[in-house]
């Protein structure tokens, strides 16, 4: 059973990008990933921004939520800050949690170019979510960007109940996860994806990225060959992450043992084997 989810990587390959795959699914479409694991190196940053950027309309949602619990708000895996420095900047509390440091780095970066007070409103913890600790309570807590697929199985309840120990009168647990459909995942358990960065300057980005499934592991392996050029300098790059499958049945339980009940699911269809799904929880009656 594997444990980690840090990607590894080898930079500056000397072979070529493989070529862009026929038949699969290009453009804008949601490669998922790398979205739930820090970037290896600088050099990389840009990739896992790529991936996340075109969905960022995920942070009105997630402002609409704070607006109804009000704060604090806890971000668990917040990376370099994509919600937490927006939860900031409208005025809320909030507590960014991650286990990679150079992540927590940029995000109190760009927290403090915003100004004293958006800065004195953001609190960095570098911690694994596998052994959070916490030590007040939150009106909302989110697990954004796929991240409760980062969590080994065996681990998910226990951060479940943890998180709904702390929450506040009236609080939310906000978390969003892909479904997959299991039967079309045995007929075809590898995918390839190709993505385009879109920029409006003389940057080309360009990834090529291949998808393996072990279902009887319950885990999926991603690989990214990635591609940027500045002016005449190409960095070429292969990172590889695993995640683990999130069974809906299983994750129903998991939140019913932890005192939570699902207030609100949002399913949004990313193809004929995958949903993104956002679930709103609460403390059950």
């Amino acid at each position: 059973m594997r444990t980690s989810t840090a990607p590894t990587a080898l930079c500056d390959l000397s072979d070529e990008l493989p070529p862009r795959p026929t038949g699969v699914p290009t453009g804008g479409l949601w490669l998922p990933g790398l979205e739930s694991v820090a970037p290896q190196n600088e050099q990389d940053v840009w990739l896992h921004d790529a991936l996340l950027g075109p969905h960022s309309a995920d942070i009105v949602g997630y402002l609409g939520l704070a607006r109804r619990t009000g704060g604090p708000v806890l971000d668990l895996g917040s990376g370099a800050g994509r919600l937490t420095v927006p939860f900031a900047r409208h005025g809320f509390a909030v507590a960014a949690v991650d286990r990679d440091g150079p992540s927590l780095k940029r995000l109190r970066h760009w927290a403090d170019r915003l100004g004293k007070s958006t800065s004195a409103l953001v609190t960095t913890v570098r911690s694994d979510l596998t052994r959070l600790r916490l030590r007040q309570d939150y009106q909302l807590v989110v697990l954004a960007g796929a991240m409760i697929t980062a969590l080994p199985p065996h681990t998910r309840g226990r951060l479940l109940r943890h998180v709904a120990a702390h929450l506040g009168a009236g609080g939310l647990l906000a978390l969003d996860y892909p479904e997959h459909s299991m039967s079309a995942l045995s007929e075809q358990p590898s995918r390839t994806w190709a993505f385009d960065v879109p920029r409006c300057d003389d940057v080309s980005e360009r990834v090529v990225a291949r998808q393996i499934f072990d279902l009887a592991e319950g885990s999926e392996e991603i690989t990214y060959y990635c591609e940027r050029v500045v002016g005449h300098r190409t960095h070429r790059s292969m990172l590889t992450t695993h995640k683990w499958l999130v069974e809906t049945d299983w994750l129903a339980q998991e939140i019913h043992d932890a005192g939570l009940q699902v207030a609100q699911r949002k399913p949004h269809r990313i193809d004929g084997v995958t949903e993104h799904v956002l679930l709103i929880c609460r403390a059950a009656p």
